[in-house]
C-alpha cells in the first residue's frame, strides 16, 4: 500500500498520510521516493523571507489604500467573509459592494494578516501595483452592462509558477527574482473573462521539487508559508501552499495553483479548501515554470464547488502551443451545477480507508443523498521510474521554459546553470540544499528508455482505477486529501477534493472524488451535492 504521501508536489508525508506508523516502511519500499525527505515540517531554518519585506510589497498601493479604515473593513466582513463567487457579484449588483472596495478589502486583509507579525502567513509572495486601477475599470464597464462572465472583477491569486506581466514569476527562487514575463495562457484567459490579478501567492519553491529536505510551503523568496489552521502545528501541504493558505484566510477571491503530483489536492485539503486537479490537458500549460509537460496542469483553489465551476470555466481554453491541449467543453461547468445529483451514482470507496472516521461519515453522507458504495481493495501496482519521469521531464522542459517562455534577459538555459547561480549564494538561495535538482541533473536516458518509462506508468495508473471501476461498474473512486494522487497523476486523471471535516487535532481533511479523462462536471456536481449536504468547512478562527 502506497498512498504517495503529502508532497506539496507530490511526497510530503506528514499529516497527510493515513497511518504513520508505516512511514518508513512506505518510503523504502520505492526506490523512486527514498531520496525524497520526510523532514518534520515543523523544523524551520527559516521563517520570513529575506529577500522581501512588507514596504517593498505594499509600496505601490500604500497611497491608494489610504482612504480604507479599520472601520470601513469592519463593516464590510459580512458582506464579503466566506462568500462565494455569486453572492460577491450580488452584493456588488445590489450597491452594497464594488470592485474597488473588493480589492481593497482583500488587500487590507493580506496587509493585516500575511507577514510581519504574530498571525503572518507568508502566503502572497507579490502585489499587482495596478490593481485597484483596475478595479475601479471594472466598475466602470459594470455601469455599461459588460460584465462578461462571473469571474469579472473578482480579485485572484496566482501561484507564483504562473507568468503574468504585473509582477515577475520566480517559482519562489532567488535565481528567478527579475523574471518579468508574458502572461501565461491561463492568465490571458482569466483576463479575458474579465479577472482581476491580485498578486503572486508563494509555493514550495520550484513547485517542491528542488530541495529535498525543506519543509512544504517554503521558498527563499517567499519564506515559509505557514497554516492558518494551525500555524506550527498544522502542515500547510504543497507544491500550491500560499495559493491554500491565501484561499483559506480570505486574501482572494479565489486563486490558482498547479499539480504534478498532489500538489493542488494536498494544500486544498490541508487548508480545509476545494482544489480541482483537472484532465492533464484541459488547462494550458503554456507560460508555466515546468516540472513535467507529461503530467503538469494548473487548476483552482477555492471555498467552496461553486467557485472552482466558475474559475474552470474561466480558465479553459485550446492552446495551439500545448501538445496536450484538449477542445474543452462548450457548455458551462458552473451553469451544470444545477443538474447536480448523486441519484444512482456508484463510487468505490478503499477498504484500507475505513479507519478514517470522517471517511465513513463522508460515505454515509453520499449514500443518504442516493448514491450507492462498493467497498473495493487497492489493487497492488507499483510506479516504477515515477522520479526519473519528473527528472528527465523536467530537465527537457525547464530549459525550453527558458527558451520560450522566462524574461529574455536571464543567462540560465539549463537546470545546471541554476544550481550553479544557488551554490554562489548559497546561503540565501538554497539554506537546505538543492538535493532533487542534483537528481534531475544527473539523470539521463534514451528515447526509448523514457517512452518505456512513461507509457508504464500511464498504463499502471490507469489501472489502479480502470480495474475496479471496470469491474464494478463505478462513476468514480472516493479517497482522502491527496493519498492517490500519484496513481491519478500519471492516469493523468481528474481528481477534487472537498473539506469533510477536522480531526480531533485540528486538522482539516478532504474527501477526494477520482474519475476518468474529461469527467470534471461530474466531479464538481458529485462534491457539490455533498458540500451542500455538509457544509463542513469552517473559517479558520484567527483571521476573521
Amino acid at each position: 500500500m502506497r498512498y504517495f504521501l503529502s508532497l506539496c508536489l507530490f511526497f510530503v508525508l506528514l499529516s497527510c498520510k493515513k497511518d504513520s506508523k508505516n512511514l518508513e516502511t512506505d518510503v523504502e519500499s520505492s526506490s523512486d521516493i527514498s531520496a525524497i525527505s520526510t523532514k518534520d515540517f515543523r523544523d524551520f531554518k527559516i521563517l520570513d523571507s529575506e529577500i522581501i519585506a512588507n514596504e517593498q510589497i505594499w509600496k505601490s498601493l500604500e497611497k491608494q489604500l489610504a482612504d480604507f479604515s479599520e472601520e470601513k473593513y469592519e463593516a464590510l466582513k459580512s458582506l464579503i467573509l466566506d462568500q462565494d463567487i455569486p453572492t460577491l457579484q450580488k452584493q456588488i449588483s445590489e450597491g452594497k459592494l464594488s470592485y474597488e472596495v473588493l480589492v481593497k478589502f482583500y488587500l487590507f486583509r493580506i496587509k493585516t494578516f500575511d507577514r510581519e507579525n504574530d498571525l503572518s502567513l507568508n502566503a502572497v509572495i507579490s502585489l499587482n501595483p495596478n490593481v485597484i486601477e483596475e478595479a475601479m475599470q471594472k466598475d466602470r464597464e459594470l455601469l455599461n452592462k459588460k460584465l462578461k462572465h462571473p469571474i469579472f472583477g473578482m480579485p485572484v491569486l496566482l501561484k507564483d509558477n504562473i507568468n503574468t506581466t504585473e509582477m515577475p514569476t520566480t517559482a519562489g527562487a532567488l535565481a528567478l527574482k527579475n523574471n518579468t514575463t508574458e502572461d501565461a495562457f491561463v492568465t490571458k484567459r482569466l483576463k479575458e473573462s474579465g479577472a482581476l490579478i491580485l498578486g503572486k501567492a508563494n509555493l514550495s519553491e520550484w513547485a517542491y521539487f528542488f530541495c529535498g529536505e525543506c519543509p512544504s510551503g517554503y521558498s527563499a523568496v517567499g519564506g515559509q508559508t505557514l497554516n492558518p489552521y494551525g500555524r506550527r502545528t498544522i502542515d500547510t501541504g504543497g507544491s500550491s501552499s500560499g495559493s491554500g493558505v491565501a484561499v483559506a484566510a480570505n486574501f482572494c477571491a479565489a486563486a490558482v495553483g498547479s499539480e504534478t503530483a498532489g500538489s493542488i489536492l494536498s494544500p486544498a485539503s490541508q487548508n480545509s479548501a476545494v482544489g480541482l486537479k483537472p484532465t492533464v490537458g484541459l488547462l494550458s500549460r503554456t507560460g508555466i515554470i515546468p516540472i513535467s509537460s507529461t503530467l503538469d496542469t494548473p487548476g483552482p483553489i477555492t471555498k467552496n464547488v461553486t467557485d472552482s465551476a466558475i474559475m474552470l470555466d474561466a480558465m479553459k481554453g485550446l492552446d495551439k502551443d500545448d501538445f496536450k491541449s484538449v477542445n474543452p467543453k462548450s457548455v458551462s461547468y458552473f451553469n451544470e451545477l444545477s443538474d447536480a445529483s448523486l441519484e444512482g451514482k456508484r463510487f468505490g470507496a478503499f477498504k484500507e480507508l475505513m479507519d478514517d472516521e470522517l471517511y465513513v461519515d463522508a460515505i454515509n453522507v453520499l449514500k443518504e443523498q442516493g448514491a450507492e458504495i462498493v467497498e473495493i481493495s487497492e489493487e497492488k501496482i507499483d510506479l516504477p521510474d515515477f522520479l526519473r519521469l519528473l527528472n528527465l521531464d523536467m530537465k527537457a522542459d525547464l530549459a525550453t521554459y527558458f527558451k520560450t517562455s522566462a524574461n529574455k534577459d536571464l543567462t540560465y538555459s539549463t537546470i545546471e546553470d541554476v544550481m550553479d547561480f544557488n551554490s554562489k549564494n548559497s546561503e540565501k538561495a538554497m539554506p537546505y540544499g538543492q538535493k532533487l535538482f542534483e537528481g534531475v541533473s544527473k539523470d539521463n536516458s534514451t528515447k526509448e528508455e523514457f517512452d518505456a518509462i512513461k507509457n508504464t506508468l500511464k498504463t499502471n495508473g490507469k489501472q489502479f482505477f480502470d480495474i475496479p471501476m471496470d469491474r464494478q461498474n463505478l462513476d468514480g473512486i472516493l479517497s482522502v486529501n491527496n493519498f492517490h494522487a500519484a496513481e491519478a497523476a500519471v492516469a493523468e486523471y481528474p481528481a477534487l477534493t472537498v473539506p469533510m471535516g477536522y480531526t480531533e487535532a485540528g486538522v482539516p481533511r478532504g474527501l477526494t472524488f477520482i474519475s476518468k479523462p474529461l469527467t470534471e462536471s461530474a466531479l464538481l456536481q458529485w462534491a457539490y451535492v455533498y458540500e451542500q449536504a455538509t457544509k463542513m468547512r469552517l473559517a479558520p478562527k484567527n483571521y476573521d
